[in-house]
């Protein structure tokens, strides 16, 4: 009975910190859309309003940061957006360690210690996913577009 309380407690902290690492691009996203949705919500626009107004500035957060970082050819502006993505993921990285880390570890300084592991990898995993597709390609133009072989044939005569 105690090897398999050992065995489903490993799997679940393995589990929420899987979680954590998928979920660290979406820090900001989450904290806009609360913030927007609770400012909505006092407004008077009541529940349903509020949630759907939230949702909505999330999911606008979201997808303009993956499209401006995917687009922008300015390597300054895409670390000012992958930063301003990975620093409330790191914040977040930084409390959950360190609240996984008092279930173990007795000393106050190692519990610092990994909290700030904790912050520098989740904060790596967003800055990564965010600009894994970010890369820079010269322009195409159309004379260096790659044919098809019934167009070169046809042009060819």
């Amino acid at each position: 009975m105690l090897a398999l309380g050992l065995l489903l407690n490993t799997v679940g902290i393995g589990l929420f910190c899987w979680l954590i690492f998928a979920l660290a691009v979406y820090a900001l996203p989450f904290f806009v859309a609360v913030s927007i949705g609770m400012i909505a919500f006092q407004s008077g626009t009541g529940i349903v309003g509020g949630l759907l107004v939230g949702m909505a500035s999330g999911a606008l957060t979201l997808a303009i940061g993956q499209v401006s970082v995917a687009v922008s050819r300015c390597w300054t502006l895409r670390i000012a957006i992958a930063t301003a993505f990975a620093v409330p993921a790191a914040t977040a990285g930084y409390h959950v360690a360190f609240v996984l880390s008092q279930v173990g570890v007795p000393s106050l300084a190692w519990r610092e210690a990994f909290a700030c592991l904790g912050a520098v990898c989740i904060g790596g995993t967003a800055w990564t996913r965010l600009t894994v597709f970010a890369e820079t390609r010269p322009l195409e133009s159309a004379d260096n577009m790659p044919r098809s072989v019934l167009m070169t044939a046809t042009r060819e005569g």
